[in-house]
């Protein structure tokens, strides 16, 4: 996958839910304990309140205390010390005191102004007890909702980010030029069934869009091949002069330039295949620079000089001439010399030291009838258009760069030959 160094979708799905599900325990924790802890205190308060009512009627009748009432306590709070009316009150002491811990007080004066005040005490400690046992259940429950919900979160992560990755694979092979990608069916009525849907039918307008292109590309370069081979022999009897041979120049180049298209035409539509025979590398490449008739050093890397020059590889030796021609042409036309030309095992590199390949042609690589910057010339930008299509067919890798010190370099990656000894089909030149 070429997501390196980025944090997986399920992981961050699974995280989120995870966080989530903790925030939900916590605050229902929350709610839980201080609901019953308010309930607690209520009900301590209403049983002090009965409690009192009760002791109070009998003492008033018998003189008798019970229910554990107290005439004037001496712990009794300060806030029920003195009460002004004959009024039932209470109070919650919630610190701890010894055994008793925390306690409702409920107290009444047994008559007038200035007669003892008759007090309960209803201690909570069991109850809050309940509520310490009731905590700690819930925690445990809460830990295992909590392991039960993230191995279901991280499953439904994964599920959802290899849809989403099957998608983006699929975006990811269209952008790399396989038109006929797809995403399929995608389970589910949901926005990823959306998005492949959107990137199939994305895939669909393209391809329409390239085959028609192509399709206009070929029938223009054919229709126009007859006329301009009929032109270029028109040309031809034309009286000498120096009107017919500026003439002869640009009718040449017209016809050069309708078999590129036609070559493309070829390359867009899948149908060259190469004809592979093992032939020696430098010695094709040398030719190839001798066709151009454009001044290039050639040399060959040292341990193939040791090696008697012997180094060969299996490929179609007329392909191979068409990119090393159009990378020479190519570094003649936009660059400056010298140029020179490097054969390393089954590596050949183009180096001129003009300007450089244009910042946009290394980023997006090239494009027909584009250029690139001023300085790299005129032309119609199909030279290297045709050597990146022939590299496709061959299975080589095709690079462009800038050289540190200035000047492009093109680096053309041939497949290694898996047996530098084996019998192939003969090279006799052409």
């Amino acid at each position: 996958m070429p997501w390196a160094g980025r944090a997986p979708l399920r992981r961050k799905i699974a995280a989120l839910a995870a966080a989530t599900a903790l925030l939900v325990v916590a605050a229902v924790g929350v709610l839980v304990h201080l609901w019953t802890a308010q309930d607690i205190r209520s009900r301590g308060e209403a049983r002090a309140m009965n409690t009192l009512y009760a002791a109070m009627d009998v003492y008033r009748r018998t003189g008798v205390l019970t229910d554990g009432a107290e005439l004037d306590p001496d712990d009794l709070p300060a806030a029920l010390g003195a009460p002004a009316d004959s009024e039932r009150h209470h109070v919650y002491d919630g610190q701890a005191d010894g055994n008793v811990g925390p306690s409702v007080w409920a107290a009444q004066r047994t008559g007038g102004r200035g007669s003892p005040v008759l007090a309960v005490q209803i201690n909570l400690s069991p109850d809050r007890a309940n509520l310490s046992r009731l905590d700690a259940a819930m925690a445990v429950a809460s830990l295992v909702a909590l392991a039960g919900a993230v191995p279901l979160a991280v499953y439904g992560a994964g599920f959802l980010s290899r849809r989403l990755g099957r998608v983006a694979e699929t975006a990811a092979r269209i952008s790399a030029g396989d038109l006929d990608a797809r995403s399929g069916p995608t389970k589910g009525r949901d926005e990823v069934a959306d998005i492949a849907a959107t990137v199939d039918r994305m895939a669909d307008s393209l391809a329409l869009r390239l085959r028609t292109e192509r399709r206009f590309t070929a029938d223009v370069a054919h229709e126009l091949r007859t006329p301009v081979g009929g032109l270029l022999a028109a040309v031809d009897l034309l009286p000498d002069g120096e009107t017919e041979d500026l003439l002869r120049a640009r009718v040449r180049d017209l016809r050069d330039l309708v078999e590129d298209l036609l070559e493309i035409s070829r390359l867009d539509a899948g149908a060259e295949e190469a004809v592979r025979v093992r032939v020696p590398l430098g010695a094709v490449v040398a030719e190839a620079v001798s066709r151009t008739g454009l001044a290039a050093e050639v040399t060959e890397a040292a341990e193939a000089v040791a090696d008697g020059g012997a180094r060969t590889v299996e490929t179609d030796p007329r392909r191979l001439e068409r990119i090393v021609g159009n990378l020479v042409v190519n570094a003649h036309r936009h660059g400056a010399g010298p140029v020179q030309v490097t054969v390393d095992g089954p590596t050949v590199v183009v180096r001129d030291h003009g300007p450089g390949f244009p910042s946009d042609l290394l980023l997006h690589g090239p494009r027909r009838f584009h250029t690139g910057a001023r300085e790299r010339g005129s032309g119609h930008g199909l030279g290297l258009t045709i050597a990146f299509g022939q590299a496709r067919v061959l299975g080589a890798e095709l690079l462009l760069a800038n050289a540190p010190d200035g000047g492009a370099v093109a680096t053309l990656r041939l497949p290694p030959v898996t047996d530098a000894r084996g019998v192939g089909t003969p090279w006799s030149g052409h």
